[in-house]
């Protein structure tokens, strides 16, 4: 098959994760791919996906082949696919914007921001290189909170003529005006703020579902999430989280029979404890009733690293954008967004939505 040709975003955790299940699925088969929600989809196997183009602006990484990139600090992934082949993808400076937090410059170098000296990238620069290396997606993984510098790779995508997949809570795809931008140009878009395989969010939405169908009252409900990675570091600057905030909670919202009062529902990032490195910990909490108005309450402590569990769902995202490509198909991908993403342009339960991407997949719903 033909290769899946990728520009990534932010060479932090998410995309380490994402590269080296790239190259550790080369070397399986679909009998021994343990861990993929599909090894083959739309005719086409991980190993298809070829990463042409990389950006960053932390100096760690800028000029750095993006085999050693992803290893370099502030980097705390766990390394499952330690050879990573040199290619000839060198990560390029991008465009700073409000990608980084000014607290983070402020930490000892294994964690902080060490920013590059080289030009920023401009737009014109950009779109030069996702047109010359080939490049069919755009793979979003900025920090959260990257409001502005999000947008600049949104124009970039669009101007370029380039899938994009929003992995981060800015919402592009959930947001009419720029929903309307990729549709007019007929370009593919999934998002916004992805799932991870099996992580916070999509286990309390099924907890939430369960409530419900079992005709229990949720009166409260809390989900703490604690780690040690950049992206918890990034999120101690509480004026990034509103959209981040926004998507969990409406993640939650929408698999409930009805709305919670804002002062019942409490869910999104609580700290960052460097030594946890890459491992989220969530802590969740359901206060409800039962037949007679009996109280019942259910405590859930989760722990996973943070960036495989989001790697999964990355290649079936750009798989899926790939399908579309090659069927013409541009615009709101709304079934892989709502079976993906925690802010899709539209929420549907997520049995609904599994059965939607496998529709999609099949051919049998044009999106």
């Amino acid at each position: 098959m033909k290769k899946i040709k990728i520009t990534v975003v932010g060479v932090g955790n998410c995309a380490s994760s994402l590269i080296q299940g790239v190259e550790y699925y080369k070397k399986k088969n679909g009998s021994e791919a343990i861990g993929l929600m599909h090894w083959e989809l739309g005719g086409y196997v991980p190993g298809d996906i070829e990463i042409v183009a990389a950006y960053d602006i932390d100096k760690r990484k800028v000029n750095k082949d993006l085999s050693e990139a992803i290893f370099a600090k502030p980097n705390c992934t766990k390394v499952f696919c330690q050879h990573i082949p040199k290619g000839n993808v060198t990560v390029k400076m991008g465009r700073i914007l409000d990608g980084v937090a000014d607290h983070m410059k402020n930490y000892d170098e294994s964690t902080a921001f060490i920013p590059a000296t080289k030009t920023e990238a401009t737009k014109e620069s950009v779109v030069q290189t996702l047109k010359e290396s080939g490049t069919e997606i755009l793979m979003n993984y900025l920090p959260v909170g990257s409001e502005e510098a999000v947008k600049f790779y949104a124009e970039c995508a669009l101007e370029a003529r380039v899938a994009f997949v929003n992995n981060m809570p800015v919402f592009i795809a959930s947001n009419p005006l720029w929903a309307r931008r990729f549709e007019e140009k007929g370009i593919p878009i999934i998002g916004d703020d992805i799932k991870s395989q099996l992580g916070a969010t999509i286990t309390h939405r099924v907890l939430a579902s369960l409530f419900k169908n079992r005709g229990v009252t949720l009166d409260h409900t809390y989900q703490l999430n604690t780690g040690g990675n950049t992206d918890f570091l990034n999120m101690l600057d509480r004026k990034r989280l509103t959209s981040k905030r926004i998507s969990k909670t409406e993640a939650v919202q929408s698999a409930l029979d009805h709305n919670l009062d804002g002062k019942d529902i409490h869910i999104g990032p609580s700290d960052y404890i460097p030594w946890l490195n890459d491992n989220k910990i969530c802590f969740l909490r359901m206060e409800g009733r039962i037949f007679g108005d009996i109280p019942i309450n259910l405590e859930m402590r989760l722990s996973v690293e943070d960036s495989p569990n989001s790697a999964g769902v990355g290649i079936d995202a750009i798989r899926c954008c790939k399908v579309a490509l090659d069927r013409g198909k541009g615009g709101i991908l709304f079934s892989p967004s709502a079976y993906f993403m925690k802010h899709p342009p539209r929420q549907f339960p997520d049995d609904t939505a599994r059965q939607m991407v496998e529709d999609f997949i099949n051919g049998n719903r044009e999106d």
